[in-house]
């Protein structure tokens, strides 16, 4: 699932969590409101009608129209059919969780391959080794090109003083950032780039093992 769907279903539930808002919602799905009709009808202060209106108003769930001095509400049936064909089919349910252990199985793996050097003042971390598993060593690629600014261009000096920090075999580590396209090198110059889009396509030959993924890391 995609981070924007993502965070339209977190917005979509938290702004249902909410008797009031439900109760606004109802009303509205029958009829046009003033903010003082709401007010009336659920029993709430007005400031507190125009608190949950905003929330509301953020999914557009909600339309808003002018009547002389009063602004008229109602719920917004095309919105909200948009909101379920988006997110509320199955496979896109299901990604989510899917999501989810990935995103739980990855901060495993680098709970499991990262520590720190002992010091217990200005403490730094380190690559115990590097994974002979591709997808381990996606995840700690991954979290090594944080290190760099995107946009910002790096000598390959500077690469290695950075990769050193964490591992001592630093030019497996640069050629391998290049090798899963994380990061670009011309002339000599590196630079950090999307980490969303990694070449899945490196990732085949585990997949084609079917790797299982399990609590112990190290077998």
């Amino acid at each position: 699932m995609q981070a924007e769907q993502i965070n339209i279903l977190l917005h979509f539930f938290k702004a249902l969590a909410d008797d009031s808002r439900l109760k606004i919602i109802g009303i509205l799905a029958n009829q046009e409101c003033s903010v003082e009709e709401l007010a009336v009808q659920t029993q709430l202060k007005e400031s507190a009608i125009c608190h949950h209106l905003a929330k509301l108003k953020e999914l557009n769930l909600v339309t808003m129209r002018s009547d002389g001095n009063s602004h008229l509400y109602l719920l917004d049936n095309e919105a909200l059919q948009s909101i379920s064909k988006q997110v509320f089919i199955p496979n896109t349910m299901t990604s989510l969780i899917e999501d989810i252990d990935s995103e739980a199985w990855e901060s495993k793996v680098l709970k499991n391959y990262i520590e720190d050097d002992g010091c217990k003042q200005n403490s730094v971390q380190r690559l115990k080794e590097i994974p002979a598993s591709r997808k381990k060593r996606l995840v700690i690629l991954k979290w090594l090109a944080n290190r760099f600014e995107i946009e910002v261009q790096y000598p390959e000096r500077a690469v290695n003083d950075v990769l050193k920090q964490y591992h001592p075999d630093y030019a497996t580590l640069r050629r391998e950032l290049i090798g899963y396209q994380l990061m670009q090198r011309e002339n000599g110059v590196y630079w950090r780039i999307n980490l969303n889009f990694p070449d899945m396509n490196l990732l085949e030959e585990d997949a084609n093992q079917n790797e299982p993924i399990t609590d112990e890391i190290f077998e």
